[in-house]
């Protein structure tokens, strides 16, 4: 095997279904992969991106119908001899399904599961490049076993692929542990125990590093697609949703939140929105001529008069209200004056009181 491949590396994923030319066709637009023939075996179809190729499409061979196998995706994980990790998945626990066998200038591969029964491929290169570190559109970006016993299949793949646990988190009640691994420290995938009610056996689900998992969970839909789970955001800010393509097949796309786009692209961003705000205050402006034409209008200077009208009718008031304070201060007065008399009044009587005695 290439140095350039290291161990336990997710290499490739491969399509095999019943109808070709329609997973052909809903791939193509709901990853924006280009479809072309593949030079070695014209029925064979390679999914391009960006020059490179991201995935392969294949039928479902006859033999594997007969066995019940269902269209499915199949992941390839990289080892440095297919046929000692074949041998090692069985002292595990494990089986094979497809023994060891070569594909010309290509690589050499099997087709093996694990001890609680998810399918996937070992694989070894015949030379070429690893993939990226980091996936690009189109690429993969994620890869997630659902199981039955999530401690037992990572043990049996840490033993094959020398992964390391790299976190974990509950998902609530009745969903038990999201435990992640990967290596060098960076998360590559998660391991949980699917739902009791879900059905199928253990299964891989890869995920699609696509730029909207909104924006593709409508392109599923309208595809004829169904949608299994999302849009959701995760935590860290990502978004995935889960589907079934035409044919019923699983599968998962991811994208990046908006905050973790390189910096420079936010500064380019930033300067159209810039230019994008400039005819807002120029939309205004008619605003602020119109407002000027009330001012000006003739009709609002010959509203005053009738303004001033109330007032003067209004005076009279004033006069009764002052002719009524005179009529009180008199009373007043008459009252003071009545007052005074019975003080007189009452001094003269006790003064003949007092003569009296």
């Amino acid at each position: 095997m290439s140095d350039t491949t290291p161990r336990g590396r997710f290499v490739w994923h491969e399509l095999m279904t019943t109808n070709t030319k329609s997973a052909a066709d809903f791939f193509s637009r709901v990853a924006s992969w280009t479809p072309q023939p593949w030079g070695e075996d014209r029925s064979h179809t390679l999914f391009m991106a960006g020059g490179r190729s991201m995935a392969g499409l294949m039928a479902l061979p006859e033999s594997a119908r007969a066995m019940g196998v269902p269209p499915s995706w199949t992941t390839y994980i990289s080892t440095p001899n297919v046929d000692d990790a074949a041998r090692q998945v069985v002292s595990l626990g494990g089986k094979v399904v497809k023994g060891a066998a070569d594909i010309p200038t290509i690589g050499r591969f099997a087709v093996v599961q694990d001890p609680q029964g998810a399918t996937f491929a070992l694989f070894t290169p015949s030379g070429g490049s690893a993939p990226p570190d980091a996936p690009a559109l189109g690429d993969y970006s994620w890869h997630e076993l659902l199981t039955t016993d999530w401690r037992a299949a990572l043990s049996f793949y840490k033993q094959m692929f020398g992964w390391e646990e790299t976190g974990s988190m509950d998902m609530g009640p009745g969903m038990g542990t999201y435990q992640m691994f990967g290596w060098n420290g960076r998360p590559r995938g998660g391991i949980f125990n699917k739902p009791s009610q879900q059905p199928g056996p253990p299964s891989w689900l890869p995920y699609i590093h696509v730029s909207d998992s909104k924006r593709t969970a409508e392109t599923i839909k309208k595809l004829g697609g169904q949608i299994i789970n999302g849009p959701m955001e995760v935590p860290g800010g990502d978004w995935i949703v889960a589907g079934m393509d035409r044919e019923g097949v699983a599968f998962a796309v991811h994208s990046l939140k908006p905050a973790e786009k390189p910096a420079g692209a936010t500064k380019k961003a930033a300067s159209p929105a810039k230019k994008s705000a400039a005819p807002i205050p120029k939309a205004a402006a008619p605003q602020k001529k119109a407002a000027k034409a009330p001012r000006k209008a003739a009709p609002a200077k010959k509203a005053a008069p009738a303004k001033k009208a109330p007032a003067k009718k209004a005076a009279p008031p004033k006069k009764s209200v002052k002719a009524k304070s005179r009529r009180t201060a008199k009373a007043g007065k008459s009252s003071g004056r009545r007052q005074a008399r019975a003080r007189r009044s009452a001094r003269r009587s006790g003064g003949g009181a007092k003569r009296r005695r």
